[in-house]
């Protein structure tokens, strides 16, 4: 296959296009004997007479034209090659790869997806859920391009291999069972609740979020139970049994449970997105962090 060289098949297309030695050299800015050095060395390659002299001209001969025929179907494929190369360097084609959090799933990564298909159909995104911290082991480790994680859990903006966009600063909103003393109270605050039992995992971001939320507001939570999921977690505000801090973002709800926006301290979680130094402006993943600061952005505005 070595001896099938593009640069010497276009000559010989030219050739076949223009008539004339003279006319390809003019065509591809060469000299007519380098034209036709290129076509005799073709021809000693692939062991076949490609040209006949027909007077003062060239024709092709049966071989040149069966080369050509083969040639043509090399020369389509190069031409879709060089399109969808030049789609991906503008960032119009090209695999992204992202790592998400369970709840950011649903609430960023899906939403930024569906603008990314109406607007840039060529861009395709592989989602990956992880949990926070873990997200950037596969960042560093190449199994992912972007990570969206939590500020908390984020690696620090000193941190030589990463770089983070900030995307959202969620609000937290607090769960209470509907017989709760406080669950129709006006102006709740998030100290009203410090004598409560409260739910939340055992360790993990979302245990930190809620003890650093809670001490913000003055107290030290006592953790009544254990859970990482929202179903059970809900479930037991639901029966009673304690009150949890809950993203809005997560979209969680249950009947039996009354979700309060808090009006003083409002805590909130901060999501961002993280890239390897150096891959921000890769330009697939530029679309992909577009997409991602839109949905957020949106999101932010439901929330004020």
């Amino acid at each position: 296959m070595a001896e099938w060289e593009i640069r010497k098949l276009r000559i010989l297309r030219t050739l076949r296009e223009k008539g004339t030695v003279t006319a390809t050299a003019e065509a591809l800015r060469m000299t007519p004997s380098a034209v036709s050095q290129q076509l005799t060395n073709l021809s000693a390659q692939l062991g076949v007479e490609l040209l006949q002299a027909h007077g003062r001209r060239v024709r092709l001969t049966d071989a040149a034209r069966l080369v050509l025929r083969h040639a043509e179907a090399v020369f389509e494929q190069l031409e879709r090659a060089d399109a969808e190369l030049t789609a991906y360097l503008r960032g119009e084609a090209g695999e992204v790869r992202v790592g998400a959090f369970s709840t950011a799933v649903p609430a960023l990564v899906v939403p930024a997806v569906r603008a990314l298909r109406a607007t840039h159909p060529g861009v395709s995104v592989r989602v990956r859920e992880a949990e926070a911290g873990e997200a950037y082991d596969l960042l560093a480790g190449g199994e992912v391009d972007l990570a969206l994680s939590l500020a908390a859990h984020a690696p620090g903006a000193a941190d030589p291999a990463f770089t983070r966009v900030p995307l959202l600063a969620d609000p937290l909103d607090v769960a209470l069972p509907p017989d709760h003393p406080l669950a129709a109270a006006a102006g709740l605050r998030l100290a009203d609740l410090a004598a409560e039992a409260w739910i939340f995992g055992g360790s993990g971001p979302w245990s930190d979020i809620t003890r650093a939320a809670c001490e913000a507001a003055g107290f030290s939570p006592h953790q009544g139970h254990s859970a990482a999921g929202w179903t059970a977690i809900l479930a037991m505000v639901e029966a009673g049994m304690g009150v949890a801090l809950v993203p809005r973002t997560a979209a969680v709800r249950r009947d039996g449970v009354v979700m309060r926006e808090l009006s003083t301290d409002r805590p909130r979680r901060h999501v961002v997105a993280a890239v390897r130094r150096g891959a921000r402006d890769a330009p697939a993943v530029a679309r992909v962090l577009d997409a991602l600061r839109s949905t957020a952005d949106r999101l932010s505005e439901q929330n004020t």
